[in-house]
């Protein structure tokens, strides 16, 4: 054959160029979620969002659309699929108050570093600034609890911001991107075409730890005679869990969690010393105060964990693993920083300590352990006379799921009697509101949680307080019969600020009382079965029919009406005056 055939053999082997095609800036945001692998969004539809919501109907078999009942339940939800896949959670909502209705979830979503794009419509662009017809300025609103937020007024912008908003939420430490998009751009027309975003120029999400940093933190804690670790969500957000396992046990250094940090090291390991903070073990808690050298991984030294500023760990010298810069020295000054993804960090550093052990200082974890249970856990467990308390409900759950449900907790007495008595053993199983402590979280986020890994049991512990503020989301799973096993632990008050009042404010109950509704019947309106359990003889057999349900299942156990949870560290109170009674 000769030379001129040959290429035009090629040439006719070379595959057409895939054409720009013309569509709409609605038919642009769907086709641009799918690109990015998207297959689930939480909404809830209006009229600056319609020609989104037209565009979405001719993409039903490729994209799953959950319809919530409202759009705080939509950015919930889309938190739950976040947390336990990992991956980037979607939602929609209309302007004006459908907008305003997410900015709850996304300020939950900021302060916990939960990777979101959040999609709203917008009046048209020539009306902006008139305020027009459910007109607000979701840019101004949205700013301070955004990771990026950006408004789009040309349908051709349309494919460039999605990516960026997706790069940009997952990215380095994640969180939530806001775009909001004018009706005229969802109507017009542009030449599509999709790249994925890389990079930005100047935004570097992952910075490389310095061997000189890693240097510097190996040689204190070999020299370390009373080393302490704390774990905090970044073990799980940098999926770095074998690597932080390995380091502990490769130095033999006691290891406690931050709230977000549960999950990510098992609680039945031998060097797992427990729970920090406000409510957290009797040892984690005094311990840190005795310390010689603390190594913070992924965490950022909240008020939950620190108490008074002025009195923490100031014997300690601090070793903070962290990726986002603000956080390092914000709030408590490292003598060494290494700012990086814990992972890589871990890893660094694992290879440059000496294997070791401490099992002197381990034992007076062990010593605070067997205080705790005699000041507080066996009260805990106590059952009076025809009464359940919290701890006997949530540790029967924790034996029967063989501590590897991924549990939801709201916000409140159960939140924090689920992070001392649920034990943990899988990963990325507690999935709560932390740093925002937003009432209403867990109903939504457990149906996120559940349609992200449907294959595991979802138990979401609310209180009731809680559960009225989101109970229509019952709508949604009764719709989608998504299989949520939701515990109620009913004690007809707003308890932990009832505990307050009690131990700071003289008893004065102030509008903390509850006159609560027939739950029951409630959860049978919304065709979800449903059991009261009010005597502690009933509790076994509820529970283990819960579990053994296989939609979804509600459950109200009547507890103690005046129960208050033990250990506390007083609001301006140090770490080590923890209260155990």
């Amino acid at each position: 054959m000769s030379a001129p055939a040959t290429q035009s053999a090629n040439k006719q082997k070379t595959p057409p160029q895939a054409q720009p095609r013309t569509i709409t800036g609605a038919e642009a945001v769907i086709a641009a979620l799918v690109e990015e692998g998207v297959d689930l969004i939480y909404g809830y539809p209006g009229g600056a969002i319609m020609p989104i919501y037209d565009a979405l109907y001719d993409y039903q078999d490729r994209v799953k659309h959950v319809l919530v009942r409202h759009e705080q339940g939509a950015v919930h939800a889309a938190q739950g699929y976040a947390r336990v896949t990992g991956r980037v959670g979607v939602c929609f909502a209309t302007s004006g108050p459908g907008a305003t209705n997410l900015i709850t979830g996304i300020a939950d979503a900021q302060i916990d570093s939960t990777p979101l794009v959040c999609i709203t419509g917008q009046v048209a662009s020539h009306l902006l600034g008139t305020d027009a017809f459910q007109e607000t300025d979701v840019m101004g609103i949205s700013m301070p609890v955004t990771k990026w937020n950006y408004q789009i007024t040309k349908a051709s912008d349309i494919p460039a911001a999605i990516a960026k908003a997706f790069y940009i939420a997952k990215s380095g430490r994640p969180g939530p991107v806001l775009l909001d998009i004018t009706k005229d751009a969802q109507f017009n027309k542009l030449e599509y075409e999709y790249e994925p975003c890389t990079g930005i120029r100047s935004y570097n999400p992952v910075p490389k730890a310095r061997p000189d940093d890693i240097e510097a933190a190996a040689k204190l804690i070999n020299g370390a005679k009373k080393p302490f670790i704390l774990v905090g969500h970044g073990v799980l957000l940098s999926g770095a869990q074998e690597e932080f396992k390995t380091f502990v046990e490769k130095t033999g250094i006691p290891a406690a969690s931050t709230l977000l940090g549960l999950s990510a090291f098992p609680a039945n390991h031998p060097l797992n010393v427990g729970y920090l903070g406000m409510h957290g073990n009797y040892g984690p808690n005094v311990k840190t105060n005795q310390a010689d050298v603390i190594i913070a991984v992924g965490m950022r030294f909240d008020d939950r964990v620190t108490g008074n500023l002025s009195l923490y760990a100031k014997q300690a010298k601090i070793v903070h693993i962290e990726i986002d810069p603000s956080e390092i020295g914000k709030c408590v000054k490292a003598d060494v920083a290494i700012n990086a993804d814990a992972k890589e960090a871990l890893t660094l550093l694992t290879s440059r300590v000496t294997a070791n052990a401490h099992p002197s200082w381990l034992q007076e974890f062990h010593d605070c352990d067997a205080i705790e249970l005699e000041k507080v856990i066996k009260k805990d467990f106590a059952l009076p006379e025809n009464s359940i308390k919290m701890a006997n409900v949530v540790q029967r759950i924790s034996d029967k799921t063989k501590g590897e449900a991924i549990v939801v907790t709201d916000v409140g007495q159960h939140q924090m009697v689920v992070s001392r008595y649920y034990k943990f053993i899988g990963t990325d199983t507690n999935v709560t509101s932390g740093g925002l402590g937003t009432m209403g979280f867990a109903l939504p986020a457990a149906i996120g949680a559940k349609m992200g890994q449907p294959d595991k049991e979802v138990v979401a512990v609310i209180g009731d307080g809680g559960f009225q503020m989101t109970l229509q989301e019952l709508g949604t799973i009764f719709q989608e019969q998504t299989a949520v096993k939701i515990v109620l632990l009913n004690n007809n008050f707003l308890g932990m600020v009832r505990q307050w009042q009690q131990l700071f404010f003289d008893r004065r109950y102030s509008f903390v009382e509850l006159k609560n509704p027939n739950f029951i019947k409630i959860a049978d309106g919304f065709g979800i079965t449903a059991r009261k359990v009010e005597h502690p003889s009933e509790l076994d057999a509820a529970i283990d029919e819960m579990l053994a349900h296989t939609g979804p299942y509600f459950l109200e156990v009547v507890v103690e009406k005046e129960e208050n949870v033990f250990p506390m560290v007083p609001t301006g109170a140090s770490v080590a005056d923890i209260r155990l009674e």
